[in-house]
């Protein structure tokens, strides 16, 4: 079974591991390289430790800097795919940018991590922001991407759903005699989650996915983000569930913390990669508005823009308990090193939660 559908109040997984540095553009010298073998290392104690998901990002060129920041990532249709053979409970999403990918494969791909995972695979559908990457395969950014998506997950629920070859003649897909075998085990689909910012991505969202993935930079505007969420479920007569993204610093002392936050994300940021990131993410991406960028340039070195989860198990803990209490019901995190630090965070934090009544 998937565990992202029931279980624990709170689902927590791994973001950004299937790229190097994950989300923290720095220098110092244990920033992730996402080597294969501390990939899969990753995901093995993240499975073991009860993490319910991973879910990595797509990216198709880096942020520039000393480090080319996340200019190193594997494509996670075929990540997933491997890390399924090698784990036994957890959820793997694979992160598909819509415009570049076909739905027919989309639907055989997905349908084959979900049959080497038994029932475990996830699809987070993203319509992308950055014309650089697009570019480089001869794709245009469109103004109607979300019409596209729609498009595009109807017709893996028709091929899906199918007994017979289908024919589709769509606005952006014409499918003629078209079919998929074997389909995915998880019906209708696999657990879909859509990382959206603007009203047409949530409103996407809320008609047809499971999870809304999105950012927030404080509890005030965290708090605005889920009844935005909510209003948009209710009037498409469904309920969604939200899920955020925080990055992490998980150390035995407050001061540990934060000095460990401030030397990888201030005195070692990765300066030329942080003003690259911020000037395509503020000029095309829409994830935040324009105070985030000047008054939290700390938070884009250590976690791309995301809320900072720094200090001790205890803390930490009670910052979850925060997050779920205004609504939310998953967190993605994000390590500046995961084989490192996670067994750290699993071993501390995770049963604090469960006597919180947050994890089963």
């Amino acid at each position: 079974m998937n565990p992202m559908r029931g279980g624990s109040r709170l689902k927590l997984g791994t973001f950004a591991s299937n790229a190097d540095g994950g989300l923290a553009l720095t220098t110092v010298a244990e920033r992730w390289t996402a080597a294969w073998d501390d990939c899969l290392e990753a995901a093995k104690i993240a499975d073991t430790a009860g993490l319910d998901f991973l879910l990595p990002i797509a990216r198709w060129r880096g942020f520039g800097g000393v480090t080319r920041a996340r200019e190193w990532s594997f494509e996670t249709l075929t990540w997933a795919a491997a890390l399924a053979a090698a784990t036994q409970r957890i959820a793997l999403f694979s992160t598909v940018h819509v415009p570049l990918v076909h739905p027919l494969f989309a639907a055989k791909a997905l349908a084959t991590i979900d049959h080497v995972s038994h029932g475990r695979s996830g699809l987070n559908i993203v319509c992308g922001w950055n014309p650089d990457e697009f570019a480089m395969f001869g794709v245009t950014l469109d103004a109607d991407g979300y019409v596209r998506a729609t498009e595009w997950l109807e017709v893996i629920d028709r091929l899906y759903s199918a007994e017979r070859p289908i024919d589709f003649d769509g606005r952006f897909y014409r499918l003629k005699d078209a079919i998929t075998r074997p389909v995915a085990l998880q019906a209708p689909r696999p657990v879909t989650m859509n990382a959206a910012f603007s009203p047409a991505g949530r409103d996407f969202a809320a008609r047809g996915c499971d999870h809304l993935f999105t950012t927030f930079s404080d509890f005030d505007e965290a708090a605005r983000h889920i009844a935005d969420a909510r209003g948009r479920a209710d009037a498409a007569g469904r309920s969604i569930g939200v899920s955020t993204v925080c990055h992490v610093v998980c150390r035995e002392s407050q001061a540990e913390a934060e000095d460990y936050y401030q030397r990888f994300a201030v005195d070692c940021a990765d300066t030329g990669a942080v003003d690259e990131h911020v000037s395509k993410k503020k000029a095309f991406s829409g994830s935040h508005d324009d105070a985030t960028y000047l008054r939290y340039r700390q938070r884009f070195a250590g976690g791309a823009g995301s809320y900072p989860l720094v200090g001790t198990p205890a803390f930490i803990a009670e910052q979850l308990n925060a997050i779920v209490e205004v609504g939310y019901g998953g967190v993605a995190l994000s390590f500046v090193n995961y084989r490192e630090e996670l067994p750290f965070f699993c071993a501390q934090v995770l049963p604090l939660l469960g006597r919180m009544g947050l994890r089963d």
